[in-house]
């Protein structure tokens, strides 16, 4: 079982087994001798030699090794883990517990309680630079949505300082990660949205993993409200990578001057549009046969030192003519002969 990056899985339908199967030559016997020896040195507080120990249960397939903190009462359970995250930090190379962060995260996820203690062990696992396994992200939402039934975005994540932890953007933009995953698009916007109130004030990240996600959806309308909000609140500047999702996704809907307001908005406030954002707005607008509102973005664009690709130039410029904007057709003409297009 490595922890790694993978493709983000779409359904709790699709959840997979977070453990890989054991090679045919390992022997039940031989798991359960390493469960005990894991049990024998929790019980002696000895925690930081338990990384060394699962180690050899890296690719197998079996019980979870901490399955036996069932048997403890909740508030020991919760200190006995805390104590096993504080001891593992020491430990060099960092990424060394992996497996055990592993282990620990699928049982509490898979535990009557997983909040907030599966939170402080996913902070944990990514200060350590590790990612949780990809299945991960199907259980982490799974758990936040039944317990957000009862409590507010703000108060659950506020949690995580009873344990002796707070809220991080690392950790939140997981959280967000695992909601988008599930298509669960309405939950991300409110983690987004309350992160501020826990003292955890989103980043530029925390906005492209949500904007991503809903500009994929076509859901432009929430898309356009976040990107005013990270601008205007937080005085975040966007990825360009965020945008040209943004603009594809105007773009696919016919949404044009949607998209021309954004970029006027942007540009007001001081935020840089890059060309391929330029060049989705001008070709949404060809599509739509707004050849004067093109010409107007094209120019514009030109103001920033892009220069469309010759074939938009023609189509903007041919466009104009054919709607007997000769004026306007004229003076774009002359801006790009101008910058030597």
């Amino acid at each position: 079982m490595v922890i790694r990056a993978a493709k983000h899985p779409r359904l709790l339908l699709r959840f997979r087994p977070l453990l890989n199967q054991c090679p045919s030559t390992r022997s039940m016997s031989s798991v359960q001798s390493v469960e005990k020896a894991v049990r024998a040195e929790v019980e002696a507080k000895n925690y930081d030699k338990v990384p060394d120990l699962l180690i050899s249960l890296e690719s197998c397939q079996g019980p979870n090794p901490f399955s036996f903190f069932s048997s403890f009462p909740q508030n020991l359970r919760v200190q006995i883990i805390d104590d096993m995250l504080q001891s593992f930090i020491p430990i060099r190379p960092r990424s060394k517990p992996r497996i055990a962060y592993s282990y620990l995260l699928s049982y509490t996820l898979q535990s009557f309680h997983p909040l907030p203690l599966a939170l402080a062990i996913i902070q944990r696992t990514l200060r350590s630079g590790c990612i949780p396994v990809p299945q991960t992200l199907v259980l982490l939402s799974f758990a936040w949505s039944k317990r957000r039934q009862s409590q507010s975005v703000t108060n659950l994540l506020l949690e995580m300082q009873s344990i002796g932890y707070h809220p991080d953007c690392g950790t939140c933009n997981y959280l967000l990660s695992s909601l988008c995953a599930v298509d669960d698009l309405a939950e991300a916007v409110k983690v987004l949205k309350g992160m501020g109130g826990a003292g955890c004030v989103p980043n530029v990240e925390s906005y492209d993993i949500v904007i991503g996600a809903i500009c994929r959806a076509r859901k432009t309308d929430m898309a356009l409200d976040l990107m005013k909000q990270m601008v205007v609140k937080y005085g975040l500047t966007p990825r360009q990578g965020t945008l040209v999702k943004l603009f594809a996704a105007l773009r696919v809907n016919r949404e044009v001057w949607k998209a021309v307001e954004m970029i006027e908005f942007l540009e007001k406030e001081g935020y840089p549009i890059g060309f391929e954002s330029y060049e989705l707005v001008i070709e949404g607008c060809l599509e739509r046969r707004e050849y004067v509102l093109a010409g107007k973005v094209a120019v514009e664009m030109t103001d920033r030192g892009f220069i469309p690709y010759i074939n938009v130039r023609q189509k903007i410029t041919g466009g104009l003519a054919s709607i007997n904007e000769w004026k306007i057709a004229c003076a774009v003409r002359e801006r790009f002969a101008a910058l030597g297009s």
